[in-house]
């Protein structure tokens, strides 16, 4: 087995750096699905050559090695026991991670929708009775807005239209789905922990930018959004449109600023990045089955 098996780990690395700079030039929408399709490519590919890996542990399987063993044949070593080893023990860390991924999604969803239970099924604004600003789009069929009376009293008439305009877009580009594409991917690949938080950042620019068209004022939804932020205080996070403390600045920045322009190059960059650990598993492939076939009589 040649050095192949071991390319979706290094491009992983290339991947996660170049990610923040794509998600910086390029269009929120386009970015964050060029680098969701290429993060999940890249972690199917790791995952298949760690499984390609571990399975050089097994002696004995299959028949055909132990058959060539037992009648004296010398078989070449595809890689060190120990990298099978470690192989073997980081397909059980990703089994354990994308279990652990699953199960925070799952949970995540049935707490946001039961929020929503006892409101008719054509009602897509919900307002809660609370004190504390927020602002959710829960994902769903149907999809519903569901957002605090704090919130919608510390925002004028337009910056209220933001904040729907904002949360629609999550739900009509279908952003949770990109989200949680690139949250499995990193945790079957942790190389690719910073991908998955320019995809989450990336899908809020892409609703600024929505709902900056849908307003036709990019002053007045980066006000919207500042003045969210400013309600949700700094002792806590907000979930009001997505914003955290780390993202104002930077968000309210590009609102300033004309739309980035749709790099069709860059995007076919970036796939053509997460086409490349595909080819270097196959390759991996192809040199554990000629080795198979070289011990068959």
């Amino acid at each position: 087995m040649t050095l192949d098996v071991y390319t979706p780990l290094a491009l992983s690395l290339l991947l996660a750096a170049v990610s923040p700079a794509v998600g910086r030039r390029t269009a929120p929408a386009l970015a964050a699905r060029a680098l969701t399709a290429a993060a999940a490519v890249t972690a199917a590919a790791t995952v298949w050559s760690l499984v390609l890996l571990a399975v050089t542990l097994l002696d004995d399987a299959p028949p055909v090695v132990a058959e060539a063993r037992e009648s004296g044949r010398r078989l070449a070593e595809p890689v060190p026991g120990a990298i099978g080893f470690l192989a073997a023990l980081a397909l059980a860390a990703v089994a354990h991670r994308l279990w652990r991924a699953v199960r925070a999604e799952v949970t995540t969803r049935r707490a946001l929708r039961r929020l929503c239970e006892g409101h008719p099924g054509d009602t897509e604004l919900i307002v809660a009775d609370s004190p504390v600003p927020r602002a959710f789009a829960v994902p769903g069929s149907p999809g519903r807005i569901l957002v605090t009376a704090a919130m919608l009293g510390v925002l004028g008439p337009v910056e209220r239209r933001v904040l729907l305009a904002h949360e629609r877009a999550h739900l009509t580009g279908r952003h949770a789905l990109w989200v949680s594409a690139a949250t499995l991917a990193a945790a079957a690949n942790p190389l690719l922990a910073p991908v998955r938080a320019t995809v989450a950042f990336l899908v809020e620019r892409w609703a600024d930018e929505r709902a900056a068209a849908a307003v036709g004022d990019r002053t007045a939804t980066a006000r919207a959004l500042a003045r969210a932020a400013l309600a949700a205080g700094r002792t806590e996070p907000s979930c009001a449109l997505g914003f955290t403390d780390r993202a104002v600045t930077r968000r309210v920045a590009a609102l300033r600023c004309a739309p980035p322009p749709r790099l069709w190059s860059v995007a076919a960059a970036v796939l053509a990045l997460g086409a490349l650990p595909v080819l270097g598993a196959a390759d991996a492939t192809d040199d554990l089955l000629r080795l198979l076939a070289g011990v068959l009589p």
